[in-house]
């Protein structure tokens, strides 16, 4: 029971860094969704394909910098810092990704899954970097 009560110990600090990492995704899906043109939420409820993979992509590569930031942070003031920059990161990576396809939303919106899934493609891998980044 002593092993049990002493990993207990540790239980608010968990919900403390799991209660960061919810709010930070929420902040970073709110940030993403008003930085987008299209409406990624009418969108999926209107079963695109496009807006789906590209807001999957996007969320899983937010969300494996976080998780690093979180599993290598030395406090969660560190956490929340990591994870403000991984925000960032994946908002550059949504203006990149414009470059060679400037009219990314407008096809998304039209439902070329091919676009959904080159932005969803591109921000899950800027999140790959984004976190093996922060681990050196």
């Amino acid at each position: 029971m002593e092993i049990v009560g002493s990993s207990l110990n540790e239980l608010p600090w968990f919900l403390a860094y799991l209660g960061t990492a919810f709010a930070l995704t929420l902040i970073y899906m709110i940030i993403y969704m008003w930085v987008t043109p299209h409406d990624e939420i009418k969108l999926i409820r209107e079963n695109n394909l496009a807006a789906s993979y590209a807001s999957v992509g996007s969320l899983v590569g937010f969300s494996i910098p976080l998780a690093s930031a979180i599993a290598h942070s030395a406090a969660l003031v560190d956490c929340v810092i990591w994870g403000v920059i991984a925000l960032i990161v994946q908002v550059a990576v949504f203006y990149l990704v414009r470059l060679p396809v400037p009219k990314i939303s407008e096809r998304i919106e039209s439902g070329e899954a091919a676009s959904g899934l080159w932005l969803g493609a591109a921000s899950l891998t800027g999140g790959l970097l984004n976190a093996a980044c922060m681990t050196s």
